[in-house]
């Protein structure tokens, strides 16, 4: 995803690939609804071949329909993480990321202007040299460790698995059940395969093993169901832990880090795939304004400062639903107060919104107007040229300013942006939609810089501008959008 936003913002980007080929396994089934909307945003939706979303989900495997928000849903459920990878890769690569596969990380060095990696490539060792460096490399990031970011936390309390198994003809368990001796999950995959997670009591983190096989899963299954799973096999298994972690910042110099590298955690409502989605999303309009060069100061330093507290959050909601979920009988009370709060329509919305991300709001630098900081939400839109959503709007990663009046003064502002922030005049259909803002500025990945008030509109949108985008070019010799 990363790769995908520096190239639409003019930067050359080169992704450096352990992996020979894709492994196929998948992790994730699904995406939540803001990533959902970030990937429409870059026009890659119609590349999920039926895809369906639910309103029903849950939280700490307590079930509630998340449409209480609106705009709001559980995600979009039934997509392997594989096909999520084959889809991004094949966008990244069309618009001319250089994926090198066979490609591992050894070492690494800044120096006064960029970065120089030293590499193992099946021709041998290799060094490369770029401006920036961001580690996507997952939970045990090579590049976190080698650039010596901090890493606190709550080391694992329990050890669980995960398996596609095939051959076991098991009784659906979506949302887990709950047994003495753990917890089992068991859904349909596709005809003769289910995913299953196991967790059993008692079992230490000290027996995490990266290398399980079946039998470590069939005989745990067995200790808590007392169902054997004999006759079946796994197409892959793993395990995983509960380890809660998180870098204490997520830019050291001209190293980056972005997903499960600077953020690890229990795997608790399908959120990891979509937070690092958009921590990608949040951060490459910004790099690559900084590469090609006039991005305003401090510009990158928001990466940090607008998705660490994400992060956090993350963290706290899903070690809040682990113990809600895997906690034995100490936890039954704990479960049975999240369902009396769950009966309540405003509990739902405020839960929904955090698993959802749909309650992210930035400090943008104003929260004059309830818009400001928040996504853009999804709308259609009467505009000269026909109608558009908003998040078409968005598929060249450029700025938007949507002039909901019609006032060429406004318009006229902008003007020394126009390579960098595209200027549409709008009516929303459908009547309101975006409170009483006559004009939003939004940024390339989707939130409100600037919505008017009102107040110093023509002052407040360019400086507005300045802040996101740098200073204008001259005015009449700036390429139009």
């Amino acid at each position: 995803m990363l790769a995908g936003e520096l190239r639409l913002g003019g930067a050359r980007v080169i992704v450096i690939e352990r992996l020979i080929e894709p492994t196929g396994q998948s992790r994730g089934l699904g995406f939540t609804a803001r990533a959902m909307e970030v990937f429409d945003q870059r026009g890659l939706l119609a590349r999920f071949e039926g895809l369906e979303t639910s309103p029903l989900g849950h939280f700490g495997g307590i079930r509630f329909d998340y449409s209480v928000l609106a705009d709001s849903h559980f995600g979009a459920r039934g997509i392997p993480q594989s096909r999520t990878e084959a889809v991004l890769e094949k966008w990244a690569t069309e618009l001319g990321a250089e994926l090198r596969r066979g490609w591992e990380l050894r070492e690494l060095a800044e120096e006064a202007d960029g970065i120089r990696v030293s590499v193992r490539t099946p021709g041998g060792e290799r060094s490369l040299r770029a401006a920036y460096l961001v580690g996507c490399d997952g939970g045990h990031s090579t590049v976190r460790k080698a650039a010596g970011f901090d890493f606190p936390g709550t080391p694992a309390t329990r050890a669980m698995y995960l398996a596609d198994v095939t051959g076991c003809a098991l009784r659906p368990r979506p949302l887990g059940e709950r047994l003495p001796n753990g917890m089992v999950m068991a859904a349909p995959l596709e005809e003769g395969v289910d995913r299953i997670i196991v967790c059993e009591h008692g079992t230490p983190a000290t027996t995490h093993d990266e290398s399980p096989g079946f039998g470590h899963v069939a005989d745990a299954w067995y200790r808590i169901t007392g169902e054997s799973l004999a006759g079946g096999d796994t197409l892959w298994v793993s395990s995983f832990t509960d380890t809660t972690r998180q870098v204490t910042a997520y830019r050291r110099g001209r190293v980056l880090l972005a997903g499960d590298a600077a953020h690890v955690h229990l795997p608790a409502g399908g959120q990891g795939l979509s937070v690092g989605v958009q921590d990608a999303v949040n951060l490459g309009w910004k790099l690559a304004a900084v590469v090609r060069g006039g991005a305003p100061d401090g510009l990158l330093d928001s990466y940090h400062s607008e998705r660490h507290p994400v992060g956090k959050r993350l963290l706290m909601n899903t070690r809040a639903q682990g113990i809600v979920f895997l906690g034995g009988a100490e936890s039954e009370p704990l479960r049975e107060l999240f369902t009396e709060l769950l009966a309540h329509d405003e509990v739902k919305r405020h839960l929904s919104g955090a698993v959802s991300g749909l309650d992210i709001r930035y400090d943008v630098g104003s929260r004059h107007h309830a818009l400001s900081g928040r996504r853009l939400p999804p709308r259609r839109l009467r505009t000269p040229g026909g109608t558009v959503t908003t998040t078409e709007l968005l598929h060249t990663a450029h700025g938007v300013l949507l002039d909901l009046t019609d006032d060429p003064e406004l318009r006229a502002a902008a003007d020394g942006w126009r390579d960098r922030v595209n200027v549409t005049v709008a009516v929303p259909e459908g009547g309101e939609a975006f409170a009483d803002a006559t004009a939003v500025l939004v940024r390339p990945d989707g939130y409100i810089a600037w919505a008017d008030d009102g107040t110093d509109t023509i002052g407040a949108l360019t400086g507005s501008l300045r802040r996101w985008f740098g200073a204008p070019a001259t005015v009449g010799t700036v390429p139009q959008p």
